[in-house]
C-alpha cells in the first residue's frame, strides 16, 4: 500500500489515493497513518534487505544472470551470508531477477556412411569414480549473422570439467572435434593420467572419422559410441549443450561473428569449470572437486 502511493502521489495527490482506496475492500490507510508510516525508522529486516538485495543482483550477475533459487541460495551461503532458502526467493523476487530456463537441444550430428562396430561402453551409465575416466563429447550449434557456427565440448564426467572444447565455422571433423580433442589432451597432462581413459560420443560422422579415431588410438583413449540423435546415449554431453546454449547463447539476440561467440564461449567456460556451482557436484564447482580428489589421492597412505 505504501509503495502504490508512493508511487502515485506526484499525480494524484496523498488525500484522494487514501479516500479512493477507503472506499474499497483493501482500503484500510489515511493521510496521516500514510505519513506516519514514511517518518517510521526502517525496521532491522528492512535495513538488512536492502544489503541482501545488492548482493543477489551482484552474485546473480556475476553468474551470467542464470541462477535460480536452489543455487542462488548456495552462492549466497558460499559468500557468507546468513539466509535461507525461502528468503533469498523472496528477495530474488524483489530483485526481479530468476534462473535462466532451458530450451531444446539442437542435434548437429550426422550419421555415419559407414558402419561403425565400435561398442557403446557406458550404456548411459554417466559415472566415473575419478578425473580422466570417461569423457563425453557433442557438438552444437550458434546463429550468427553471417550464418552458423559450430562448438565442440569435452565434459569429464567426474569432475563435470569442460577439459576440451573449440569454435568454427564448419563442421569438418579437422576443424572441430579435432581441434576439441586436442584441447582436451593438453589441459589434462600426461598421458598416465588418462589410463584407461574412455570417450563417449555419438555415431556421428565427425566422431566416425578416420582422423578422430586415429587421433583416439594414438593418445590410448577407448572410443565409445551411443545411438545417433539419441540424447539419451549421450545424456551428459547434450547437458552440458543446453546449459551453453541457455546460460549464453540465448542471453543474446544476434551473434555477430564466429570470433565473437568464440571470446564468449572461453568466458562462460572458464566461469563453469571455476566459478559455477553444479547441483550434481553437491554445489560445487569442477576445480572445487578435482582439487579435493588430488588432495585425497596425495594424502592417502602408500600402501608397504
Amino acid at each position: 500500500m505504501i509503495a502504490f502511493i508512493d508511487a502515485n502521489r506526484d499525480q494524484f495527490g496523498v488525500e484522494a489515493i487514501c479516500r479512493t482506496l477507503g472506499a474499497t475492500d483493501c482500503g484500510f490507510i489515511t493521510s496521516r497513518g500514510y505519513r506516519a508510516a514514511k517518518t517510521r525508522p526502517a525496521s532491522a529486516r528492512a535495513l538488512r534487505d536492502v544489503l541482501l538485495l545488492e548482493e543477489i543482483e551482484r552474485i546473480h550477475e556475476e553468474n551470467y544472470s542464470v541462477y535460480g533459487v536452489r543455487k542462488m541460495h548456495h552462492a549466497m551461503v558460499r559468500a557468507g551470508w546468513d539466509v535461507g532458502r525461502d528468503q533469498v526467493a523472496r528477495l530474488m523476487k524483489l530483485a526481479g531477477v530468476e534462473g535462466v530456463r532451458r530450451g531444446r537441444t539442437p542435434v548437429t550430428t550426422k550419421p555415419a556412411g559407414e558402419p561403425d562396430a565400435r561398442p557403446d561402453l557406458v550404456e548411459r551409465k554417466f559415472i566415473a569414480e575419478r578425473p580422466n575416466q570417461l569423457w563425453v563429447a557433442d557438438i552444437t550449434y550458434v546463429r550468427t549473422v553471417a550464418g552458423f557456427c559450430y562448438v565442440a565440448f569435452i565434459t569429464d564426467v567426474f569432475t563435470r570439467r569442460i577439459v576440451g572444447w573449440a569454435v568454427s565455422a564448419t563442421l569438418h571433423t579437422a576443424g572441430l572435434p579435432l581441434l576439441a580433442l586436442e584441447h582436451a589432451l593438453l589441459s589434462t597432462g600426461a598421458s598416465r593420467d588418462r589410463q584407461g581413459l574412455i570417450h563417449h560420443s555419438d555415431r556421428g560422422s565427425q566422431y566416425v572419422s578416420l582422423a578422430y579415431s586415429d587421433a583416439l588410438i594414438t593418445a590410448g583413449v577407448t572410443a565409445s559410441v551411443g545411438t545417433v540423435g539419441d540424447s539419451y546415449d549421450n545424456a551428459l554431453a547434450e547437458t552440458v549443450n543446453g546449459l551453453y546454449k541457455a546460460e549464453l547463447i540465448h542471453a543474446k539476440r544476434v551473434w555477430e561473428s564466429v570470433g565473437a561467440v568464440e571470446l564468449a564461449t572461453m568466458g562462460w567456460v572458464h566461469w563453469w569449470n571455476t566459478a559455477r556451482l553444479h547441483e550434481a557436484l553437491d554445489y560445487r564447482t569442477p576445480a572445487e572437486v578435482e582439487a579435493a580428489y588430488t588432495h585425497d589421492q596425495d594424502s592417502a597412505p602408500v600402501a608397504s
